[in-house]
Order: structure tokens, then sequence, then C-alpha cells
């Protein structure tokens, strides 16, 4: 039996996963993503460094083979990852300048005169991407106005998992769904948009060959092989986007599914087997992106969620650790059980989950998170509890985007990621949208997706549906509590969409301030 590995690049954690090939976990390895924050006079500002991303992933490897007893059985693997963060490489392969993390503002100025130069509309006509301040693009121009010598020396510019690619193979090149997050390549004819680059004055030889996800990019580098402790023989597949991955895991390759991927990033997407750029689509604030699947697009929306909750632990959860801790149990069921202690609405207690700006349906980076509603009766548990409304009603204005411009069916959601173990959530999710939830029993979707790409390309499956029936697994199903839903619709339309406008100009002021 051909084992297969897939490496998540994710924003907490690196992981590399042994899959069969029947989408059975065999083992498994991972390390925390070591982020750095590389400017004292710059606080907000971070990047992730290549020579720690890759001495994760050669650890996660090792952890992961640890467990077999012939590294020959794995007979390849594919990276999937977070998709706009780069680095220019030089001409010997050599990496110039760490990768800007999304999390860092520096881009903003650089992403605010491009838009308004081009027009954000303009720029989604040629390539079927809303603008971000993220998109790869807004890195290369910084680099043009921050270290013109830097940029000079660029012979590639890869994305993140098309250097941990490089790293292993020694291929330089990048799939139509990672293309898509650098804001200059062109959904319908998979090229790259000369004119809109050249507009930004970047060199249009820095961006590497896109290619369909499945292709083989060759045999492991001896020096890799070493370092992974993997079999000289093992080939190296392109994989692609992580949240596009783990849409194969589930079967989200036709307009059947709508998938929601709560991870640190919230993703909703549908496939669809034709590029359609409309002003509709525009208005709508969802975007078009390469799917993994061969002749296959993919409406997408996204906002931040993870970080919200991972922030929520750490600043509101001390005494949900203390507990944890005392009765050995997992944080995450202490902070459940916190969450039902505070009853539907929390009090009156409204969150707007926006502390890296605001996602889609309404883009603004400017954007920044707030608690209302607080009075005498409100507890902490109401602020807890309140986090996760308010991702739902953020949840909530996604599928109204699909709704209004008739994308896919939201009445039947598949959802995956690490948080589909919060069996609060699930349920909250269902409550607040009113759709029926379903849950797949996968082990990491994400990396599975990458698994089976790989098993794609070395001809282990035929294609990629072939590649996910072959998956097998049980589904949870969360259905809405209809009464707690009325409640929600109230609070969502007359509290929660108003949130954003009503303090846009003080989020403003704020965030020039202090970001």
């Amino acid at each position: 039996m051909a084992y297969l590995m897939g490496i998540d690049l994710g924003s907490t954690s690196i992981k590399a996963v042994i899959y069969d090939e029947h989408g059975k976990m065999v083992s498994n390895g991972y390390r925390p993503t070591p982020l750095t924050y590389d400017n004292k006079e710059q606080p907000s500002w971070c990047v992730w460094e290549p020579e720690k991303i890759w001495d994760c992933v050669c650890a996660s490897i090792r952890q992961a083979l640890a467990e077999l007893s012939d590294p020959q059985e794995v007979k390849a693997v594919a990276v999937t990852g977070f998709g706009m963060d780069g680095l220019p490489m030089d001409k010997d392969g050599k990496p110039l300048y760490p990768m800007i993390s999304w999390h860092c503002p520096r881009t903003i100025p650089q992403y605010e005169r491009f838009t308004k130069e081009v027009g954000k509309e303009n720029i989604f006509r040629l390539t079927g991407k809303q603008p971000q301040s993220i998109d790869s693009i807004y890195r290369m121009i910084w680099m043009k106005e921050n270290h013109p010598e830097i940029l000079e020396k660029t012979d590639t510019w890869l994305l993140i998992e098309d250097y941990v690619n490089y790293m292993l193979c020694g291929v330089m090149g990048t799939d139509y769904s990672m293309a898509t997050c650098t804001s200059a390549f062109d959904q319908r004819t998979h090229s790259w948009c000369e004119d809109l680059i050249k507009t930004a004055g970047i060199p249009t030889e820095i961006f590497p060959e896109a290619r369909q996800s499945g292709f083989v990019l060759g045999k492991i580098r001896s020096d890799a092989a070493g370092l992974t402790g993997l079999s000289k023989d093992t080939q190296i597949v392109l994989g692609g986007h992580d949240y596009i991955c783990a849409a194969l895991s589930v079967g989200a390759v036709d307009s059947s599914v709508l998938l929601d991927i709560t991870g640190t990033w919230e993703m909703l997407i549908m496939a669809a087997d034709k590029v359609q750029i409309t002003d509709n689509l525009y208005k709508s604030g969802l975007y078009l992106e390469g799917h993994v699947a061969k002749d296959r697009c993919c409406y997408v929306a996204n906002s931040i969620c993870g970080d919200m909750t991972e922030w929520m632990k750490v600043q509101l959860c001390k005494e949900e650790q203390l507990r944890a801790e005392a009765e050995d149990i997992n944080i995450w069921q202490a902070i459940e059980d916190t969450c039902r202690q505070s009853p539907a609405g929390s009090r009156g207690c409204t969150f707007l989950p926006h502390f890296s700006g605001a996602g889609t349906p309404n883009y603004d980076m400017n954007s920044m998170g707030a608690f209302i509603g607080l009075h005498n009766p409100t507890e902490r548990g109401d602020l807890i509890r309140s986090v996760f409304e308010g991702l739902d009603y953020q949840l909530m204005e996604i599928i109204d985007a699909y709704k209004t411009f008739g994308i896919g069916d939201p009445s039947r959601i598949i959802t995956t990621g690490g948080s589909t173990r919060n069996t609060f959530w699930m349920q909250n999710k269902a409550d607040v949208t009113g759709s029926i939830i379903e849950v797949p029993d996968l082990f990491e979707a994400t990396p599975m997706g990458a698994a089976l790409m790989a098993g794609v390309g070395i001809g282990v499956f035929s294609n990629e549906q072939e590649a996910f029936k072959a998956v097998r697994s049980d589904i949870t199903v969360y259905e809405p509590d209809l009464e707690n839903h009325k409640l929600y619709t109230d609070l969502y339309e007359n509290v929660y969409r108003k949130l954003q406008n009503d303090l846009k100009d003080v989020n403003a002021a704020l965030s020039k301030r202090f970001r």
C-alpha cells in the first residue's frame, strides 16, 4: 500500500500527516509556526523567517516518519498552506528577505495607493480577485519602495508553499490556486497579468511558472532526504492553497457543496466549472480562485476567525485554563462549559471580530474589533460567548452574499477545521445561520487534501473525484434551534449588521494611530 504525506503550513502550526489510500491517518508530526516581530520601531510588523519554517517542516516530517517501520512506504508528498506570504529568492536559490506575514500591516499604504490608482474593480476584472492589502503584489511594491536593491537581485518570488517545495526538490513553481493570492493572476487564461504587474513597477520575470495542482515537480533532493528522513525516491507533487485542498477532502468539487472551513481564517467555498468574472460578483464581495481539481475554479469568501478565539483564550479565559489544569481536561471544553452558562444573545453583549480588518463582503483593513452592549448585568461568560456569536454573525454576512447573488445552497453547509471539535460553536453556527451544519469525521482535512493530490500526481488515483471517493467518513449533523435562530436573526439584522458602518470613522481614526 502506498502512503501519502500532506504538509500543512498553518499560521499556528506546521503539520506533516501521513495517510493511507483510504484517507486514514497513519501518523503525524507538528511544530508551532514561529512568527517573528522584526522591527522595534514598528511593533506590529512581523515576518516568517524562511530558515525557521524549513526547520519546522523537517522536524514535523521526521516526527511523522518515526512511527513508520520504513520511510520508503511514503511514495509522494504535497504541500499546502496559507496563501499570500512569500519571499524574494536570488539566482542561486537563496532567500533575500523574510516572508512578510499576513498579520503585518506594513503594506496597507501600498495597497491603498495602488488600488486608488488602478481601481479595485479594474483589478477584479483582470484577476477575479477582490484586492486585499495582504496580497503578494503589495508586498512586492513595498519591497520596491523600501528595499529596491533587494528587488533588483530577485530572480523569483516564491510563495511560502513554493519555497518549501523548492527546498524539498529544487524546482521553482506554483499552482493556480496559490497564484490567485498574488492578485496578479488571470483565472481565465491561467497566466500572469503582465500589464497590471508592469503598472506596479514589478519585473514580470520574477513570477514563477504556474501549473495545475497534482503536477509532479520531481524527486526529493538528496540533502532534503537526509534532513527529513524521507526516501530518496519520494516524489514531490504540487498541492495548493490550504482551504482549496480541504475542499477536495470533503468532495467540494462541484456546486452541490457549500464548504465552511473554520481555522485561523474562515472560508466559505463553492466549486464551479467556469470562470465568470462579473460586476455583480464584485459587488457581492466574493471572488474567484483556482481549484486544485482540474478544470475547476471556486467562489471564495474570507474573514479572520481563529485568531479571535486564540485572543479570547489568552485574554479572557484564565479561569478556564486553571480549571482545565486542575481537572485534567482540554481548555476548550472548559470554555464551552462557560459559554453554555451564558444565555443566547449574551445579555446584549455583541462582538465585532475585526482585529485584522473586515473581510467578505465589506472589505476594510481599517475596521477594528469592538465589544458593545455592555451593562451592569454583563458577565465575563457573556464576553466569551459573544466572541463565538460575533464570528457566526460574520459567517451569516458571507452566507447572505451567496444568497443575494444566487450562488450555492446555504441551507446545508459542510464544515471542517479544528474548530469542529467545539460542539458548542458548531451548534451556534446552526442556530445563527438557520442552516444544517454537517461535520465529517476527518483527521485534518487540509493536509488530507494535499495528500490526495499527491496520490493523483503519482497515479494512485486517476483523478480528483476518484481520490475523494476513496475517503469515507462518518458525519455529525447539527440542526438549528428555531427559537434561538429567531433571536439571533433579530440581533443580526438590527445590531450586528450596523456595527461596521456605524464604527467606521472611529475605527479608522484608531487604526491610523495604533496600527
